[in-house]
C-alpha cells in the first residue's frame, strides 16, 4: 500500500505545479481572451493536470478511498512552499499552523 500511497501524493504535487503555473501564467497581460486562455503555461498546466487525474485513478488501485481526501490535503503544503519558492508568496504563522494540522492530520489517518 505504501507504494500507491507515495504515487498518489506524487499526483497531488504535480497537480500542485500545476496550480501555480496558471497562477504564473495570470500575471500576463494578454491582447484577447483566446490568447489568454490558449497559450502555452495554460496548455501545460491542464495538460499535467490531466495527468495528475489519471496518476489518482491509478493511485486508488492500492490506496483506500477513506485517505484519498487525506492525502488529498498534501496539495496545501506544496501550493504554499510552491508558492513561497516561484511567486515569493509570504509564509505567515497562520499558515505554518495550518500546514503543520495537516500533516499530523495526514499521519494520524495513517496510521
Amino acid at each position: 500500500m505504501i507504494k500507491y500511497v507515495f504515487i498518489y501524493i506524487f499526483s497531488v504535487f504535480i497537480s500542485s505545479v500545476s496550480q501555480i503555473l496558471l497562477k504564473i501564467s495570470t500575471a500576463h497581460q494578454y491582447d484577447n481572451v483566446i490568447k489568454e486562455y490558449l497559450n502555452a503555461k495554460v496548455i501545460i498546466a491542464y495538460m499535467i493536470f490531466f495527468c495528475s487525474s489519471l496518476i489518482t485513478i491509478y493511485a486508488y488501485k492500492g490506496v483506500p478511498l477513506s485517505l484519498g481526501p487525506v492525502l488529498e490535503s498534501s496539495g496545501y503544503i506544496f501550493v504554499t512552499i510552491l508558492g513561497r519558492i516561484f511567486l515569493k508568496e509570504t509564509v505567515s504563522k497562520r499558515k505554518l499552523l495550518g500546514i503543520l494540522c495537516i500533516c499530523l492530520g495526514i499521519l494520524i489517518s495513517y496510521i
